[in-house]
């Protein structure tokens, strides 16, 4: 199958997209997300103010927001990768409209791409207006992964080199969207767990605070209409809350591993040894980083490699998704060998 247009220039997108949410991380995890207390400038500037007479400026602007330069450099330099995959999107939604109507041509789906960006630029400024208010901190780092996500999908699509695996079985693809909705639970949780900064609520393993079940404040850990306007740079969550958020995310996580294990096991009984060993590979790196965290006590490169641990674990996810799509009538239908190859399959007659 060949490549359609527009193959390479989803796919540097795709790869851009992964840094920006690396970027992301990062940004959170140096508690520079308040770096730059305005959008989609610094203090009034296209960039952090480094001369004395533009700090002086930037500090009468703002009294109330000290500059700190590394903080708002670190919160400037993530804006300026998201807007330029925000410009790739832009482009990639004008090549789709222009090859409208060519065939396997994909439209709705570069669209469907640009307008989440710009609900992502959105988010990114009441990330800062509202002062790291925890609901809209997680709503952007999901939107930064389903924006990873689709983006990637799209590379597949328009790539020719994915064609659909036949439909070795109905409750395969159920149980691979069932691990896709599970994992995306996952992130988010691990989202609500870093916007509240109940990271280190748990500095032992496998219990908490020496116990199997410590106290914990589910109610106020996970109450999604608390108040906007206090500055949420560091948490507002007493103790007991950040352990119940920190113990659910555990708990998930869990619950992920056996759903993925047993995906992996189903994968390989079908003939797909490599769809499953990529998947278990991913998951073993992922386990590996979640336990360091812990363990290490939340060092930013571990940190900020969990959160792209777990973005990769979603990509493959995705590709597992892709290759287990129903094959469309009249495609050719293809058949994976036990390495989890492909080989062609006769087409069915015309008669039957």
């Amino acid at each position: 199958m060949l490549r359609k247009p527009g193959f390479r220039f989803a796919l540097c997108a795709t790869v851009l997209a992964f840094l920006v949410v690396l970027l992301g991380a990062y940004t959170r995890l140096t508690h520079a997300g308040l770096g730059c207390p305005d959008w989609p400038g610094c203090y009034g500037f296209l960039g952090v103010p480094m001369s004395e007479a533009k700090q002086a400026l930037a500090e009468a602007r703002f009294p109330e927001a000290p500059l700190e330069v590394v903080k708002g450099w670190n919160e400037m330099v993530h804006r300026y990768f998201a807007g330029t995959l925000g410009l790739l999107i832009l482009g990639l939604a004008v090549q789709a409209l222009r090859h409208r109507g060519e065939p396997g041509q994909p439209l709705r789906l570069p669209l469907l791409i640009f307008g989440l960006v710009i609900l992502q630029a959105a988010f990114g400024m009441w990330t800062v207006t509202l002062k790291l208010w925890p609901q809209v901190v997680t709503a952007h780092l999901l939107g930064g992964f389903a924006t990873l996500a689709l983006l990637f999908l799209l590379s597949l699509r328009l790539s020719g080199a994915f064609p659909a695996l036949p439909a070795l079985s109905g409750r395969l693809r159920g149980l691979a969207g069932a691990a896709l909705a599970l994992l995306v639970g996952q992130i988010a949780l691990g989202g609500w767990v870093s916007s509240n900064y109940a990271a280190v609520a748990c500095v032992d393993l496998p219990t908490c605070h020496g116990q199997w079940w410590p106290a914990m404040d589910f109610a106020n850990g996970f109450h999604l209409t608390q108040q906007i306007g206090p500055n949420y740079l560091g948490g507002q969550l007493d103790s007991d809350a950040r352990t119940a958020i920190h113990m659910s995310h555990r708990l998930g996580a869990l619950l992920v591993t056996l759903i993925l294990l047993l995906l992996a096991w189903r994968l390989r009984a079908a003939g797909l040894g490599r769809l499953a060993a990529l998947l278990v590979l991913a998951l073993a790196v992922q386990i590996g980083l979640g336990l360091s965290n812990v363990l290490l006590h939340l060092p930013l490169p571990v940190a900020v490699a969990h959160n792209g641990g777990g973005a990769a674990l979603l990509l493959v996810l995705v590709l597992i998704n892709y290759r287990l799509r129903p094959v469309r009538a009249g495609a050719l239908r293809e058949s994976p060998d036990s390495h989890g190859t492909l080989a062609p399959a006769p087409l069915a007659s015309a008669g039957k």
